[in-house]
C-alpha cells in the first residue's frame, strides 16, 4: 500500500532467480526506515510456490497477476500487468533487478505510469523521507546520487549483488492478494515461438569466483588454461570485450559496460589491462586478483593482489597448488 516498498520477484519456468530475494533485504531495510513494510509482486501463470519463497525471505505480503497470458515472458504483458498493480497500490518504491527482464518490465511499467526510472543502482537509503538512489557514471570512474521527487512510485532496477542476501526462515508465511487482470493474447504485438537455449552455459552475474582473460591472453588456448583454474576452484570464465571481439570466447563470457556487470567474492584477471568499460563492469568485487606482464597495466589500480608476471606460467603454478589444497 501507499509508503510501502515493492520487490518484483522474476522468475522462469517457475523457477524463482535467487537474486530477486536480495532486493527483499534493502526493501525491508528501506521500510523499515520509512516506517512501512515490505512486500513482493509477482507476475506468472502459477504464483503460488515463488509466493511461499518470497515470504521466507521476509515479504509480509504477496500481490499477484497469475494466468496462461503470463506463462512466459513477454516485456510488453508484464509491464502492463506491473503497471496496473503499481497504480493500483501505489507503494513509495518498487525495486527490480537490473536484469533484461527486470529492465524490461520495470521500463515498460515506468513509461506507462508516466513516472521515472533510476536504473543499475548500486546503493539505497532514506534520507529525511526520500529515497537516494546512487548508481556509477562515466565508464565507474564516478558515482552519482539521485532523488525523483515528484513520481510515486518511485521505480528502481538495482544490479545483483549489489546487497546482501537476508536469511531464510522457512516459518514464515502471509497473505497473497491475486488481482483479477487479464490481457488477451490478440492485444499483444508478440507471442512467444520458441526458446533457443544458449550452447554455453554460463551465469556470470550470479557466480562467485570468475576468472577472466583479456587480449594478454593471446587466443583461445589462453582460455583453456583459464577454465581448468576456474573448475577447480568452482568458478566460472569472464572475458573483456577485446577476447570477445577477437572470437576467443563468445560473448556471453564478456565482463564490463557492454557486456556483464558481476560482483563475485573473487575476480580473477588474466592478462587484461584494465580499461575503464571493463572496470565498470567488474570493479565492485570483493577481492580482485590481476596478473599481468606489464606493472604499469592500470588493473594494479583497482587490484586487491597484483602479479607481475605472464600468465601462462603464474597461472599453471596456482592450478597445481590448488589440485594440491584441494585434493583434486
Amino acid at each position: 500500500m501507499a509508503n510501502d516498498v515493492w520487490v518484483y520477484i522474476e522468475h522462469k519456468d517457475g523457477v524463482t532467480s535467487p537474486m530477486s530475494f536480495e532486493l527483499l533485504g534493502i526493501g525491508k531495510k528501506l521500510a523499515g526506515d520509512l516506517g512501512s513494510n515490505v512486500s513482493a509482486f509477482i507476475i506468472g501463470e502459477k504464483v503460488d510456490d515463488i509466493a511461499k519463497e518470497a515470504f521466507y525471505y521476509g515479504a509480509s505480503k504477496v500481490y499477484a497477476v497469475e494466468g496462461a497470458t503470463f506463462k512466459d515472458f513477454r516485456g510488453e504483458a508484464y509491464g502492463k500487468a506491473a503497471s496496473f498493480l503499481l497504480n493500483k497500490y501505489k507503494p513509495e518504491i518498487a525495486l527490480f533487478r537490473s536484469t533484461s527482464q527486470g529492465i524490461d518490465a520495470s521500463a515498460a511499467a515506468a513509461a506507462q505510469l508516466g513516472m521515472g526510472l533510476c536504473t543499475d543502482t548500486i546503493g539505497l537509503a532514506i534520507d529525511g523521507g526520500k529515497l537516494k538512489m546512487t548508481r556509477a557514471a562515466f565508464g565507474g570512474n564516478f558515482t552519482v546520487t539521485v532523488v525523483n521527487e515528484k513520481a510515486i512510485p518511485q521505480i528502481v532496477t538495482v544490479r545483483p549483488k549489489a546487497f546482501a542476501m537476508p536469511e531464510k526462515d522457512t516459518s514464515k508465511s502471509g497473505e497473497v492478494v491475486k488481482e483479477a487482470f487479464s490481457i488477451a493474447d490478440d492485444q499483444l504485438m508478440t507471442k512467444v515461438v520458441e526458446f533457443i537455449k544458449s550452447s554455453v552455459a554460463i551465469n556470470l552475474v550470479e557466480a562467485d569466483i570468475i576468472v577472466s582473460g583479456g587480449r594478454g591472453t593471446g587466443g583461445e588456448e589462453g582460455f583453456k588454461i583459464l577454465k581448468e583454474l576456474a573448475d577447480i576452484i568452482g568458478g566460472a570464465v569472464g572475458a573483456s570485450r577485446a577476447a570477445v571481439d577477437s572470437g576467443w570466447i563468445p560473448y556471453e563470457h564478456q565482463v564490463g559496460q557492454t557486456g556483464k556487470t558481476v560482483k563475485p567474492k573473487i575476480y580473477v584477471a588474466c592478462g587484461i589491462s584494465g580499461a575503464i568499460q571493463h572496470l565498470a563492469g567488474m570493479r565492485t568485487s570483493d577481492c580482485i586478483v590481476a596478473i599481468n606482464k606489464d606493472p604499469d597495466a592500470p588493473i594494479f589500480k583497482a587490484a586487491t593482489f597484483g602479479i607481475v608476471g605472464d600468465y601462462k606460467q603464474v597461472v599453471p603454478k596456482l592450478i597445481e597448488k590448488f589440485k594440491t589444497k584441494l585434493n583434486k
